[in-house]
């Protein structure tokens, strides 16, 4: 690494942490936005270390968010036949609800719930993580994103990284 850091790469570091926040205004934009200026500016070791970072945790929440959709796959094929026959059960009853439809509903309820919750967290997760990596970029300090998987290998070691988060 280099000993001296400049207010332009801590800037543009920082700006590639910041840029991931832009998928909510355009689809993909988290990947785009700090691929791109992390390759423009990929010679300058400390920029080319975020820009690493910044593209690894990107990926790990993509798969995160994946992972939360596929384990609550089974759970709502299993509900999709039961509403089916929930449907029907509203249907014939013409619009009278018992207990029985309710808690039938319950498990919807609490699947939505469930899956809306992990999300969330996630979310909640990534904001932190992104916002603590900004400010340390802008400080000059590196930066490993917790539960993140090294798709492209950064780096940081495990000692480095001990004296520096």
């Amino acid at each position: 690494m280099e000993t001296t850091i400049s207010e332009n790469q801590k800037n543009v570091s920082a700006f590639i942490h910041l840029s991931t926040f832009l998928k909510y205004f355009f689809p993909f934009a988290n990947f785009i936005a700090p691929l791109l200026i992390w390759t423009f500016n990929k010679e300058k070791a400390f920029v080319d270390e975020h820009g690493k970072q910044a593209i690894n945790f990107q990926l790990s929440v993509l798969v995160y968010t994946i992972l939360i959709g596929l384990i609550c796959l089974p759970f709502f094929i299993i509900f999709a036949t039961d509403f089916i026959s929930l449907i029907e059960n509203i249907d014939h009853s013409a619009g009278e609800f018992s207990v029985n439809n309710i808690q039938n509903l319950s498990g919807y309820i609490l699947l939505f719930g469930l899956a809306a919750l992990l999300l969330l967290g996630l979310f909640i997760f990534e904001l932190y993580a992104v916002i603590n990596a900004s400010i340390h970029a802008s400080r000059g300090k590196l930066y490993n994103y917790p539960l993140s998987i090294p798709f492209i290998k950064t780096n940081l070691n495990p000692i480095q990284n001990e004296h520096i988060s």
